[in-house]
């Protein structure tokens, strides 16, 4: 099995997983040879894809997980991490 991991992460910027925070999602997430997914209350996304990522209606004090697999998956899931904590760069 290729490298998998994962990570709980509060949603914590005021809009939420709106549309320009899962833009910017979805071009941090292209620079990584991985495949990463959120995962919320028994839906998940590819996190490739804003429609996807926008029908988790992710808002504020939601948790979601980030499962990563692939060559970059512990990179990438950092990333992710890094930005959701940082209200995607809104707050």
């Amino acid at each position: 099995m290729p490298n998998s991991f994962k990570a709980t992460v509060t949603i914590v910027n005021q809009l939420g997983l709106h549309a320009r925070a899962a833009t910017k999602l979805v071009q941090l997430c292209r620079q990584f040879d991985a495949q990463i997914e959120l995962q919320q209350e028994g839906r998940s996304a590819d996190a490739s894809s804003v429609l996807a990522l926008l029908m988790l209606a992710s808002s504020k004090g939601k948790n979601v997980d980030v499962v990563t697999t692939g060559p970059q998956a512990e990179t990438a899931l950092q990333a992710v991490v890094g930005l959701i904590e940082n209200g995607f760069d809104e707050n």
